[in-house]
């Protein structure tokens, strides 16, 4: 007999296969179509991947790869945005899995994570590759736009003594870059060409075949703008022109143009060789504090950026202090909060001849801007394919007040693709794609097709497959709610060497950035010869416990006495637990605290 747990899935599962047989249609009968051309503006889910080998000291002497993965940690959002970490030589080095960045500390914590890496020999692209992929399958939050950015100069450096040939190496590269693409994850290179012996090609390759971009450099004055730009084409943004300048040792006035109030942040990255003082005064001519709640100041040792939040409309004068005839190169991205959306097409169901009226407007935060707003300094095409030859083409919209308009003709019996992509100077954005069939007949006509009237026993159907929805919806609301259900405190974490009997400095890990679960692996910051700690998993508990579940090899103690953590060992703050590992001569000390 099934258990209480197994009967509880299954209860929801067979409500909903319920309500959906009653809302099949009979055949023949098609309700009316209902748009989704809205394009949302997601949180970005971004693995950064670095090639540590140590061919690396000669195509990046200055470690310029450390400090691209810094400032574009910066560029994120102050919140929302998840990105970790992975470096690689012909194995995994080091690994720092998806995170939400909330709050300034978790972007602190990331880069100290950053600064720490080292070298070590040998190459093999496809390691780190296919690790990123692995973790976005795994870790990307539904509506987050996953991207992967690797920075490497191309080259595969094998150990000739070693059992891995380069066709193994070549595919599962191919494979991971099929995956890549298949859970829409571009892949953006930044070629490090120090000594001259990039691989441009491989990389190249790798961007083109994901939809990504690529880039090359061997000077970290190239960051800003490089940066600027896989964020910016990541987030349909444009990079805003800013004009470089020479330091004279005085504040020189650099204009910041806000150009309208719907942007969210304004990203001004600052590279210099030598450290940079800035101060910033509003439209009206105000001093602003710089870091404030307002604006956020971020410092590495090659590059300043200046992030403003919900800036008001106008002229902003960034005040830029530098070493005198030192060279600052100056990159900016406004960061907007708006959607494309298109309006309902009545019907998708066309014939040759018909003629679609095509409507698309602007919103921020699902209201529709109005006419005075943007629009002006935009231009709108519709963007057709035709899915049945792959040809495309253009129909210009025009400005009609409050939204972009214009008329779509159905030339073939073919299904089209239709998006409307709308640019101003400083961003763009497209509406999610909707497809409409000229399929339905022969000749012309209109788009305004006559549909059938919703027969009775659709609302009849209708009204009882709500309330089995409503029952299952009941049970899944519960399930995801405990599937997402945050943690409090922090994790004491002391790792003891059997064989010399040293420990290391206790470690504080905060909780508070996991949803759900998490594993023992993922706060040692998956340290690769502590990975059997994978199945040590920590799930939240009632009154701000935590619960560990154990499927892995390893004996875990609780006050000195072996447990079976196979169900779950509850934890109160204070408690502490001792896990010996058995492929490495290590033992862990846990202490929760709430």
């Amino acid at each position: 007999m099934a258990n209480r747990n197994t009967r509880s899935i299954y209860f929801p599962i067979l409500m909903i296969w319920m309500a959906a047989l009653l809302l099949l249609p009979p055949a023949g009968w098609a309700p009316k179509a209902q748009a989704a051309g809205q394009a949302q503006d997601p949180n970005i889910d971004a693995m950064l991947v670095l090639d540590v080998s140590n061919s690396m000291s000669t195509s990046d002497v200055n470690k310029i790869g450390n400090e691209a993965m810094k400032m574009f940690v910066d560029m994120l959002s102050p919140t929302g945005d998840k990105v970790g970490v992975i470096a690689y030589t012909d194995k995994i080095e080091r690994e720092k899995a998806l995170l939400e960045m909330n709050q300034p500390q978790d972007k602190e914590d990331l880069k100290s994570f950053i600064d720490d890496l080292n070298r070590g020999p040998y190459t093999d692209i496809a390691v780190g590759l296919n690790e990123a992929v692995k973790v976005l399958e795994q870790g990307t939050t539904s509506g987050h736009e996953p991207m992967i950015v690797l920075f490497a100069d191309g080259n595969n450096y094998l150990n000739s003594k070693g059992s891995r040939t380069q066709e193994q190496s070549n595919k599962e590269l191919n494979e991971a870059v099929e995956t890549a693409k298949k859970i829409g994850a571009p892949i953006y290179t930044v070629g490090l060409n120090a000594d001259g012996q990039l691989n441009a090609s491989t990389l190249e390759d790798l961007s083109n075949r994901t939809g990504g971009k690529s880039f090359v450099t061997s000077s970290a004055e190239d960051l800003p703008r490089i940066l600027s730009e896989i964020f910016a084409s990541h987030q349909k943004l444009k990079v805003v022109p800013v004009d470089t300048i020479t330091a004279n040792g005085d504040y020189q006035d650099v204009v910041i143009d806000v150009p309208n109030s719907n942007v969210k942040e304004a990203n001004i990255s600052l590279m210099s060789s030598q450290p940079v003082d800035v101060r910033l005064k509003d439209p009206t001519g105000k001093e602003v504090t710089v870091p404030s709640s307002e604006v956020l100041l971020s410092r590495s040792k090659s590059y300043s950026l200046v992030k403003l939040l919900q800036p008001a409309e106008g002229k902003w004068t960034l005040q830029v202090k530098g070493v005198p005839k030192d060279k600052i190169d100056i990159s900016l991205v406004f960061n907007y909060d708006l959607a494309l959306i298109l309006e309902d097409i009545p019907s998708k169901n066309l014939k040759p001849g018909d003629k679609v009226d095509i409507k698309a407007y602007l919103a921020s935060n699902g209201t529709k801007l109005p006419s005075d707003e943007l629009y002006p300094d935009m231009n709108a095409v519709l963007k057709v394919k035709d899915l049945d030859t792959g040809d495309t083409s253009e129909v210009k919209l025009d400005l009609k007040g409050d939204y972009f308009g214009g008329t779509f003709k159905v030339s073939d019996k073919h299904d089209y693709e239709l998006v409307v992509r709308a640019e101003g100077d400083s961003f763009y954005r497209e509406t999610a794609p909707v497809t409409v069939s000229g399929k339905a007949g022969a000749g012309g006509g209109s788009a305004s097709i006559e549909e059938p009237a919703v027969p009775t026993w659709v609302w009849i159907a209708a009204g009882i497959a709500l309330v089995l929805l409503a029952i299952a919806g009941m049970f899944i609301l519960a399930a995801i709610k405990k599937a997402n259900r945050g943690f409090v405190g922090q994790m004491v974490i002391e790792i003891r060497d059997d064989n010399t009997g040293e420990k290391t400095s206790p470690q504080y890990k905060k909780l508070t950035a996991f949803r759900g679960k998490f594993s023992l692996h993922q706060l040692l910051q998956l340290a690769p010869e502590m990975k059997e700690t994978e199945g040590l998993i920590f799930t939240p508990g009632s009154e701000d416990r935590v619960v560990l579940h154990n499927s892995s090899p390893v004996v875990v103690e609780k006050s000195g006495r072996a447990v079976d953590a196979s169900r779950g060992v509850e934890l109160k703050s204070g408690d502490r637990l001792t896990i010996a590992l058995t492929n490495v001569d290590k033992t862990i000390t846990l202490e929760y605290l709430k």
